[in-house]
């Protein structure tokens, strides 16, 4: 107990490194060492004998905190100068991952070994697209890109920039994962690179990308443009970034993410395979006329041999956190099983965690942590909570009736016992996964990843191109024909069930829970842990009191989308603008923070026009969740199909009703006003002049929606008198808009403009914001504060960014 205790403590140390706001500095480092050697000296005085190991626990907390921290100042140092900041830098990097590939460009990771000027981060992410492509998923026109390969040596101008992604709640901390990887910079190709050297052994690491590049090769030749071939390059190599964002939305409606990587059960089973051929051959061969099994057990060949392929497999995969936690595990199994040493479930559960955290201390931050621990902890409350398996002398049949039982029982364990985490971290739970994973865990663990393995190793084989073509050709045809019943799994409205993200108090209730439903039969109140875990799924965040609002400009780069509340009801003003071909904002940002607000309807939508960020979410929207009223200054129907089209998917459902938003039209909502002040009439074309602008009037307080109307349509709005609390600024900051007379006017306490950062528009403009700041507004920036979110409260309004709301030690640096 107090070792798993200890190792569990470590654990906690170094996730807790995770959530600060700074680092430790040296006084607090002197405050704790006091204070715990103080209490340790107490406790070694007064506590008894058999209580002192105790005094471990938090000195393994502290060194796990210490660890994590001194990692992470280390990181820290290495980061990009701020004079270096969007300036272009020449160097000399060498290509250490994969690279990955769309029709925009390239990305891969790379050392730099080079740079001028000095400043320059040691790592970092390097995009080179294709000429008239861009990061907003344009793809290109020119000529293709030459291969990048593990282990290349190239001479570029690269446009180096911070990393730098959008903060909003509940969204995905970009920045953070950068630096969990060691990316301290993201650079831009600029003019033609020039390779120097070709250098695949330069390292373990770069041999190994360079393995599986070649690999990925063989089997991309193998697969063709099957429809599922990146998922089984995903399976056999953990590579994961061709599989489709409309498939990957299918995976985890049904539960089944999981499968579609390395996970534990794949290495295991391919280290089960190599540790049993040597056991087997050990035992018949000998050396020199002498048996090999004298000269070492074959227990420990078997295990030496299972460890190496499970070392080899993790490595080719990506090393990934499923992969390392199963490594780890069967590394202290074979160790104890060499020492001779008792373990049990929960300790080697602890002691895996701790391995893994000690490697990589930001491994905490990945939600596969929690989620792969968490399964794996849970399967073994279950398994100690089973009946004792059916004797062998039954029947054959009850035999197989018994098994499928308990393996039914435990794959809903599962799914029970994860639903309070699937609720905080990704607002949905799965009820068809137990169904779903019913049908896949065989399928793909036993036939599909075998063939794709075995495609692998055959596709670098010289001359066995055609075997390895048939083997892809087999693998695919099974998952393609286990993916029919999935997707109609996925399509079902029952299957899937959205929540609100539980605060941290339900979300403890829940595992809770957990602990306490798992137990063995026959215990006390067992049967109540069920009941905890409803708090944390039933939850739903306060709503504004009738009269009052709420309102939400979400960071989307250079886009718009606010989303407004009132007591029962939900608009969304703009949708934010398309990211790539097959996704947008709508999707990765928009629908993801309504899910976590509890809205599963919108009531309202209104797109003030028709540019492309501002119009450029409303598939992602509309696909998500249904929309009873949808207000647009164009002919909203006709650009979803287009938009749709552009990107060869099918168009989504249609807002039950759609109207042109034309001056005038007003309506209320919980004691709120809405009224649309521009355009003039019906008839505009969706263009900046003919942006719907939107008024809310609450109780007390008011704020102006103002799409991208210029300065000439900021004059028509003045001649009403209009005044607002609160101003989402036009044309996100522009010197097109916010003019003297209309900044004045307007008498704003809370100026928000929503920009990308460092776009190449410089929105928003230094003249703008000053404009508003002398008129007595504070000036709030998205590509600055993350999320913007202003509530009408009855002391009046409350401000806040996201990024002030949740600071974290690594942003801006």
């Amino acid at each position: 107990m107090i070792g798993r205790t200890t190792l569990t403590a470590f654990v906690a140390g170094t996730a807790a490194v995770q959530i600060l706001p700074a680092l430790p500095g040296a006084h607090h480092w002197a405050a704790a060492m006091a204070g715990l050697a103080a209490a340790t000296a107490v406790g070694l005085r007064i506590l008894p004998r058999r209580a002192r190991p105790w005094l471990c626990v938090p000195w393994a907390a502290c060194v796990g905190l210490a660890w994590a921290a001194w990692r992470a100042d280390a990181r820290l140092a290495d980061a990009l100068e701020p004079a270096h900041e969007d300036r272009v830098a020449r160097v000399v990097l060498r290509v250490a991952g994969l690279a990955r590939e769309d029709e925009t460009g390239k990305r891969f990771e790379a050392d730099i070994l080079q740079a001028r000027p000095a400043g320059v981060p040691t790592r970092m992410e390097v995009a080179w697209y294709r000429p008239g492509a861009g990061a907003i998923g344009r793809p290109g026109q020119g000529p293709g890109l030459p291969d990048v390969r593990p282990g290349q040596v190239w001479r570029a101008a690269l446009v180096v920039r911070r990393p730098h992604g959008a903060r909003n709640p509940h969204g995905f901390d970009y920045e953070g994962w950068m630096f969990a990887r060691g990316l301290r910079a993201v650079g831009t190709v600029r003019g033609k690179p020039r390779l120097l050297a070709d250098r695949p052994w330069s390292g373990l690491g770069i041999a190994v990308e360079r393995a599986r590049d070649v690999v990925r090769d063989g089997m991309r030749r193998a697969l063709g443009e099957r429809r599922y071939g990146a998922v089984l390059i995903a399976l056999a190599l953990g590579d994961q970034a061709g599989v489709r964002p409309q498939d990957w939305r299918v995976f985890s409606r049904t539960g089944i993410t999981h499968l579609v990587s390395i996970s534990g059960l794949h290495v295991t089973l391919v280290a089960a395979l190599g540790g049993l051929s040597v056991l087997a051959g050990w035992k018949r061969l000998s050396w020199r006329g002498r048996p090999l099994a004298e000269r070492a057990p074959a227990q420990t060949a078997g295990a030496a041999a299972a460890m190496a392929v499970a070392w080899l497999y993790c490595m080719l995969a990506g090393w990934g956190i499923p992969s390392q936690r199963t490594f780890f595990m069967l590394a202290v199994v074979a160790a104890a099983a060499a020492w001779r040493l008792p373990l049990a479930g929960p300790r080697l559960l602890a002691a895996a965690a701790a391995l893994v955290t000690a490697f990589d201390p930001w491994a905490t931050r990945a939600t596969g942590f929690w989620l792969s621990f968490g399964a794996v902890a849970v399967l073994m409350l279950a398994a100690s909570g089973c009946e004792a398996p059916v004797s062998t002398s039954s029947g054959r049949w009850r035999r197989l009736r018994e098994n499928l039982r308990a393996a039914a029982g435990l794959q809903l364990a599962i799914t029970a016992g994860l639903m309070p985490a699937l609720a905080f971290m990704f607002q949905q739970v799965s009820l068809g996964s137990p169904l779903a994973n019913a049908l896949a865990i065989p399928v793909v663990s036993f036939v599909v990843t075998p063939l794709a393995l075995l495609s692998a190793l055959l596709a670098v084989i010289p001359g066995a191109g055609l075997p390895a073509h048939w083997v892809a050709w087999a693998g695919h045809a099974v998952f393609q024909a286990m993916m029919a019943p999935i997707a109609y799994l996925a399509r079902a409205d029952w299957a899937n069930l959205s929540v609100a993200a539980p605060p941290w108090p339900l979300l403890a209730l829940g595992a809770a829970g957990v602990v306490l439903a798992m137990l063995p039969r026959g215990l006390p109140g067992r049967a109540a842990g069920w009941l905890l875990i409803l708090p944390a799924l039933a939850w739903r965040p306060e709503r504004p009191a009738a009269g009052q609002w709420r309102l939400t400009a979400l960071d989307v780069g250079q886009g718009s989308a606010v989303v407004v509340e009132t007591a029962r009801r939900t608009l969304l003003f703009d949708t934010g603008m398309r990211i790539g071909r097959s996704t947008d904002a709508g999707e990765r940002v928009v629908w993801p923070y309504l899910r976590a607000r509890g809205v599963g309807r919108l009531d309202t939508l209104v797109v003030s026009h028709a540019d492309i960020d501002h119009a450029g979410g409303l598939p992602g929207v509309l696909r998500a969740l249904p929309v009873d009223l949808a207000y647009a200054s164009f002919d909203l129907a006709a650009r979803t199909v287009r938009q749709a089209a552009a990107v060869g998917l099918p168009a989504p459902a249609s807002p039950a009703r759609v109207e042109r938003c034309r001056k005038g039209l007003a309506w209320e909502a919980d004691g709120v006003r809405f009224t649309f002040l521009n355009p003039p009439d019906a008839r505009g074309r969706g263009g900046n002049r003919d942006s719907c602008v939107l008024w809310i009037q609450g109780r007390r307080h008011s704020a102006l929606l103002t799409g991208d109307i210029p300065a000439a349509g900021e004059r028509g709005l003045l001649a009403g008198g209009m005044r607002a609390d609160v101003v989402v600024v036009s044309h996100h900051g522009s010197r097109s808009a916010s003019s003297p007379a209309f900044v004045r006017s307007v008498g704003a306490s809370q100026a928000i403009a929503q920009a990308g950062h460092l776009n190449r528009f410089g929105h928003p403009a230094p003249a703008v914001q000053r404009r508003w700041e002398r008129a007595g507004a504070r000036f709030w920036r998205t590509d600055r504060d993350g999320a913007i979110i202003v509530r009408e409260t009855p002391g009046g309004l409350q401000a806040e960014g996201e990024r002030g709301r949740s600071p974290r030690y690594w942003q801006g640096r």
